[in-house]
């Protein structure tokens, strides 16, 4: 029995598809230390696996796939990334059980939901998961609509798990989320440890509340309220109704890094900065290299925040959508920087997204409002020449050793990706 220590508590995990096992996958991921350990934290046989079926299905096949079985939402959070996506967007029952039915065969262990919000579709989730009872499932909600019922369905599966997505504390939360919706979030938490679900919380961090959503208090909050996990993002000016004064500047940006990386170790609470985890992660993850998103309309998106695609599920089938020759531009193209604490193409080196959005081939998923890369790369030029001199001093403080390992298993990693994807 694999055991995790969760505030302050040794807990026994369950196998694979537990949804605990995927917070001692995440855990395991971010704490790698080597290439052996990197190898085995899905299993001995993970590996070999991906292998064949990368050669097998010639493509790059994700870990984990994030879908969004529907854009509507029950909320109108400022700033929401996901704002200009068509409302109206939705997949199917039918379509969702054959992308996730496709996702088993090819060997994806974990679908993760989003939106809009997913739990708009909670009897449709819990029939899919019911059903694809060999694969992990979990999904990013606003919270509002978790109640004993659906905990109990939750807890009666196993392989379920949700990430509750919280601002900071009620005067954060409610600004950006609405009046009453930090009771509702704390309320759906309360359940949920009830009901012994592993359960994360997802919190976008901004100009506005990047103190609080990385101070102790707010993170002790949270342990209390029986988090095992948080998702940590930083705001990106993504759609025309992004509101550019949330970026956080680079010395609010560095601010989080440290304090981030100082509570997950002394408090010992798996804590992903998006942002700031490209050294840990192995630069960007996007585009099959562990990382898929399909949004509502079926568009494959290298992630949820990069909102261009050459390739749409209605279209054809989720491995011939893999195969997308923007995929694999997007791979090669890595890493987009020397210095993985500048992993993100969008927010960090905009230049990059540039050379790689073909206007022809590839484009923007925002329907009813697209957004080009060059229109999305002025936004963000100015924060990431910013944060270039910030970073790069940054890095330098991490131990020779640290700094070492992390670039030899980067290069390690990147060729045997290249290696598994080419024939």
């Amino acid at each position: 029995m694999k055991h995790l220590l969760v505030n302050g508590e040794r807990k026994s995990i369950p196998p694979f598809p537990h949804h605990k096992d995927f917070v001692y996958r995440v855990n395991r991921f971010f704490n790698v230390r080597s290439l052996l350990s990197f190898v085995s934290i899905d299993g001995p046989l993970y590996v070999p696996k991906k292998f064949l079926a990368n050669r097998k299905y010639e493509c790059a096949i994700p870990r984990l796939l994030l879908v969004d079985p529907t854009s509507a939402c029950n909320l109108n959070c400022k700033g929401c990334w996901a704002n200009d996506y068509r409302k109206s967007s939705s997949l199917s029952y039918e379509k969702l059980d054959e992308i996730f039915t496709e996702a088993g065969k090819l060997g994806v262990l974990q679908i993760i939901m989003s939106g809009g919000e997913p739990l708009l579709r909670k009897a449709d989730i819990l029939k899919l998961c019911r059903k694809h009872s060999n694969l992990s499932f979990a999904a990013f909600t606003n919270g509002t609509l978790i109640d004993e019922e659906f905990a109990k369905e939750m807890a009666s599966l196993g392989n379920l798990n949700v990430f509750v997505s919280i601002e900071g504390f009620r005067e954060d939360t409610d600004a950006r989320r609405g009046e009453g919706t930090f009771d509702k979030v704390v309320k759906a938490m309360d359940i949920l440890k009830k009901h012994d679900i592993g359960f994360g919380f997802s919190a976008c961090y901004h100009s506005g509340n990047y103190q609080a959503v990385a101070s102790d208090e707010f993170l002790d909050f949270m342990q209390e309220k029986g988090a095992w996990l948080g998702w940590l993002f930083n705001y990106l000016p993504i759609g025309s109704q992004a509101d550019p004064s949330l970026c956080c500047t680079a010395e609010q940006r560095s601010f989080v890094y440290l304090k981030i990386e100082s509570y997950s170790k002394e408090k010992n609470l798996t804590l992903i900065d998006f942002a700031n985890n490209g050294h840990k992660a192995f630069g960007c993850v996007a585009a099959g290299n562990d990382f898929a998103h399909i949004n509502a309309n079926g568009d494959l998106e290298p992630c949820a925040f990069c909102h261009y695609s050459d390739a749409n599920i209605h279209d054809m089938s989720l491995t011939e959508a893999l195969r997308s020759p923007f995929f694999r531009k997007f791979r090669e193209a890595k890493p987009f920087s020397g210095n993985l604490l500048r992993p993100c193409p969008l927010m960090d080196v905009p230049n990059s997204l540039e050379m790689l959005i073909d206007p022809v081939l590839v484009r923007s998923t925002h329907l009813d409002s697209p957004e080009s890369a060059a229109e999305l790369a002025a936004k963000t030029r100015p924060i990431a020449e910013e944060w270039e001199p910030t970073a790069s001093a940054l890095f330098e403080t991490l131990p020779y050793t640290e700094k070492r390992r992390f670039g030899i298993l980067n290069k390690m990693v990147k060729a045997s990706y290249d290696f598994m994807y080419k024939k």
